[in-house]
């Protein structure tokens, strides 16, 4: 072969061969590139995963903050409805001491006038006593002041007076006056009320008068 024809068969080698490299090249390519968008994710892709962990820490301190709020204000309600329990206890407290106070007061008031009231009938029946111990041949007449002193009795029990019992009882300067001492007969102690001159009555623990007794010594 000529030297010309060898220079003319490599230039035509040489203008084949970057055709022959260019669809090598165009196949290379996509291939680089799937390889970058898979080693490197898309900045779109990032910015959209920051923003949905930014919302998601947004709602969950949104959701926190309320719950604090929420146990504030049930703390605040609780000691508001354990202050209002505390001051009704001692509304009910102090309503009760009234209520008993008042009733106290009340009986006190109706005791003090019912005693008052027997205080003047006591010498009537004191002399329907002695009429009812005295002799008498007339014995209706005995009769009445025996039903009249019944009555008496009856009328006393309504309204809760009480004699005060004193004969054959150890004296008692709360319940009994002692006017007279004797010597004991047989079988009596010393102290014991041997004689009643005047008999005495009670309304619940206030005294309308005292018994009027005779002692042994």
């Amino acid at each position: 072969m000529t030297p010309m024809n060898e220079e003319n068969t490599r230039a035509q080698a040489a203008q084949e061969q970057p055709e022959a490299q260019a669809p090598a090249a165009a196949e290379a390519a996509p291939a680089a590139e799937q390889t970058a968008e898979t080693a490197e994710p898309k900045p779109e892709k990032a910015d959209k995963a920051d923003k949905t962990d930014k919302e998601k820490k947004d709602w969950f301190g949104k959701k926190n903050r309320e719950l604090e709020s929420l146990k504030a204000k049930l703390e605040t309600a609780e000691n508001k409805a354990a202050e209002l329990k505390d001051q009704l206890l001692r509304t009910a407290a102090e309503y009760d001491n009234y209520r008993k106070r008042t009733a106290r007061e009340a009986d006190q008031k109706f005791n003090d006038g019912v005693s008052h009231a027997v205080t003047q009938i006591l010498a009537i029946l004191d002399t329907l006593d002695m009429a009812a111990e005295a002799e008498c041949s007339d014995e209706n007449y005995k009769k009445g002041v025996l039903m009249t002193l019944d009555k008496a009795a009856k009328a006393f029990e309504t309204l809760h007076i009480t004699e005060i019992e004193a004969l054959g009882q150890p004296f008692d300067p709360q319940f009994m006056n002692a006017v007279q001492q004797v010597p004991p007969e047989e079988g009596q102690e010393s102290g014991t009320v041997v004689r009643v001159f005047q008999k005495g009555y009670k309304i619940g623990d206030r005294i309308i008068r005292h018994a009027t007794v005779v002692v042994a010594e």
